[in-house]
């Protein structure tokens, strides 16, 4: 007969172990039951954008160069797009002689009658009165003749007529000769001068044109897209290319009305660029402005919800990030509290 107390020892490992499994099972329920009501923060994306200038064509013609490809960088001033219009040019030239006319007439003007037309003027002037002179004895003999009954009376009236036009005749030399002598009035001045300004308004207007026909960069910047290639005819508004800023770039997140409250311009928060080896960066809000009625978030249910309205929230890097381009994600941690 073995000693009862043999079976002791043999009962005591069994209960050990399921006492240490009942307490392992009870921690990874409860660790999940609170990992389960812990609050989840809320994942939003983003999208990095940047200043987009789209350049257009202001007059019609044919691409004749294009120095530049997508994807190049390009400084302030530089070459584009040229356009060939020979047509314009043309139209150039002819409004440069057009002025060049007007300037010459206008000179013409200023300067008065030429001393030549002054002193035919003159002569002509002298030759009528000494043809009256002559007139005027010729009537006066004829008179006298007349008188005593020498003359018939028609030799009277044929001296009385030369005598009249020969008078009328010193009157409009010295007329001719008075307006030489005068030059050209106020009002042809004023007509000279606004045929000049007629002429280089025309020729600003189609200079203006010209200059469009190079299209230069207005900024430093890069290539975004290519529009137009090289012999293809443009039509003003026609788009040839677009630049993007890369020293102005922003990330852009579209956001419910009800993730936005509490927030301000100037607030920070962290952002990931997955692109970039989910690079961490800072970035600071400066702008936050309403969607369209077409960007709303509608309700799902019938009562107790409403409609949300989308905003754009513009943040900028704090720091310069040289890799940042146009199109890259971004996601960033919203809590509730934010």
């Amino acid at each position: 007969m073995s000693p009862p107390s043999s079976l002791g020892p043999r009962q005591k490992p069994p209960l050990a172990a399921a006492l240490i499994v009942t307490l392992a099972v009870a921690t990874i329920v409860g660790l999940s039951l609170w990992y389960l009501v812990q609050p989840q923060p809320l994942l939003v994306q983003g999208e990095a954008d940047a200043t987009r200038i789209d350049i257009a064509a202001r007059v019609d013609g044919r691409v004749g160069q294009r120095p530049v490809e997508r994807g190049d960088t390009v400084t302030a001033g530089q070459l584009l797009v040229a356009i060939d219009n020979p047509e314009l040019l043309a139209k150039l030239r002819e409004a440069q002689s057009a002025k060049a006319v007007a300037s010459a007439d206008l000179a013409r003007i200023l300067v008065g009658t030429r001393a030549e037309v002054v002193a035919a003027r003159k002569a002509a002037l002298a030759a009528a009165e000494a043809d009256a002179k002559l007139n005027q004895q010729t009537f006066g003999r004829t008179q006298q003749l007349t008188q005593r009954d020498f003359a018939p009376i028609q030799k009277l009236d044929e001296a009385t007529a030369s005598l009249d036009v020969s008078q009328r005749a010193v009157q409009q030399a010295k007329f001719a000769y008075d307006e030489a002598v005068a030059g050209y009035t106020p009002e042809e001045r004023g007509v000279a001068r606004a045929s000049v300004a007629k002429a280089d308004a025309a020729l600003a207007t189609l200079q203006a044109q010209v200059d469009e026909m190079t299209v230069t960069a207005p900024i430093a910047s890069q290539v975004y897209q290519i529009g137009a290639e090289r012999g293809e005819y443009v039509s003003p508004g026609v788009p040839l290319l677009s630049l993007i800023d890369l020293s102005d770039v922003w990330l852009r997140f579209d956001l419910r009305e009800d993730l936005i409250k509490g927030l301000k311009i100037g607030d920070r928060f962290d952002v990931k660029i997955p692109a970039l080896g989910d690079r961490q960066i800072t970035v600071a809000i400066r702008t936050i402005a309403t969607r369209g009625e077409y960007a709303g978030w509608r309700a799902t249910r019938a009562t107790g919800d409403f409609d949300l309205r989308t905003f754009e929230v513009r943040a900028y890097p704090t720091a310069p990030i040289a890799d940042l381009r146009p199109g890259m994600s971004a996601y960033a941690a919203w809590s509730a509290s934010r």
